[in-house]
């Protein structure tokens, strides 16, 4: 079960907290809100190895492929498009 604490309960009993995200994360909360996670070790390695998933264009279905190219960026990121290599003619 996810424990909640407070930045003062954490600061005054880190080690407590420390072994408590070894069974289950620890979120931390800062003025009420949820500010900080203390995640298991190997909840970490497991959650940081899905950012750098990778889906092949050629595995995308047609459905897909045409709900790509009939996107937009949203209004104020028109800058993005400097990052796009030059359109090959």
């Amino acid at each position: 079960m996810t424990t909640t604490v407070t930045v003062a309960a954490v600061s005054k009993d880190f080690g407590a907290y420390q072994d408590a995200a070894v069974r289950d994360s620890v979120i931390i909360t800062k003025n009420g809100r949820p500010s900080t996670v203390l995640p298991a070790y190997e909840d970490f390695v497991r959650l940081s190895k899905r950012d750098r998933r990778i889906d092949l264009t050629a595995e995308l279905s047609a459905d897909e492929i045409a709900v790509v190219e009939a996107a937009e960026l949203e209004p104020g990121l028109d800058h993005l498009n400097g990052e796009l290599p030059p359109a090959k003619v």
